[in-house]
C-alpha cells in the first residue's frame, strides 16, 4: 500500500475512532479519550491506537482506560469495518500517547546541560547592549 494511501486511511481510522468513543462506546472505564494518533502497518495487520486521558479520568489512566478500550476494540473493530472500504479491517492495539512526557523529560534534560543559553534565548536576564544611557558614547560633552 502506498504512503499516501496509509497516511489517508491512518487519519480516517483516528476520526471512525474518536467519533465511535465519544458518541457509542459505553464503557464508564472508556470515558472520553483523545486519539491522538494511529499507526496503521502496511499489510493492514496491526493498527497501533495512541490515546490520552480525558478531563474525567484520574491518576490510575494506563491500566483503567487501557482495559477499557481493549474490552470495547472488538465493537470497534466492527464498527469500523461497517464504514471503511478497505478488504481487512486491522487489529486495534490501544497503547497510552506518552509523547507529552517525553517532551518534558527532553525539556528537563537541556535545562540541566544549558541552563544559561536556555535563559538567554528565552529573553529572561538578558539586556542587550546599547539600549541604556550608559552604553552610549560620551561624544556630546
Amino acid at each position: 500500500m502506498s504512503r499516501r494511501r496509509l497516511a489517508r486511511l491512518n487519519e480516517q481510522i483516528k476520526r471512525d475512532i474518536s467519533e465511535l468513543l465519544r458518541t457509542e462506546v459505553r464503557d464508564p472505564r472508556v470515558g472520553l479519550p483523545t486519539v491522538t494518533a494511529v499507526d496503521v502497518t502496511e499489510d493492514l495487520w496491526l493498527a497501533r491506537v495512541y490515546v490520552r486521558p480525558g478531563p474525567t479520568h484520574d491518576e490510575d489512566f494506563p491500566s483503567e482506560l487501557l482495559n477499557g478500550l481493549a474490552t470495547a476494540a472488538p465493537f470497534i473493530r466492527r464498527a469500523l469495518g461497517r464504514t471503511l472500504k478497505v478488504r481487512r479491517v486491522p487489529e486495534l492495539r490501544f497503547l497510552p500517547d506518552r509523547t507529552l512526557e517525553e517532551a518534558l523529560r527532553i525539556e528537563r534534560i537541556l535545562q540541566d546541560v544549558l541552563p544559561n543559553t536556555i535563559k538567554e534565548s528565552s529573553g529572561e536576564e538578558h539586556d542587550p547592549p546599547g539600549d541604556t544611557l550608559d552604553d552610549m558614547p560620551q561624544e556630546f560633552g
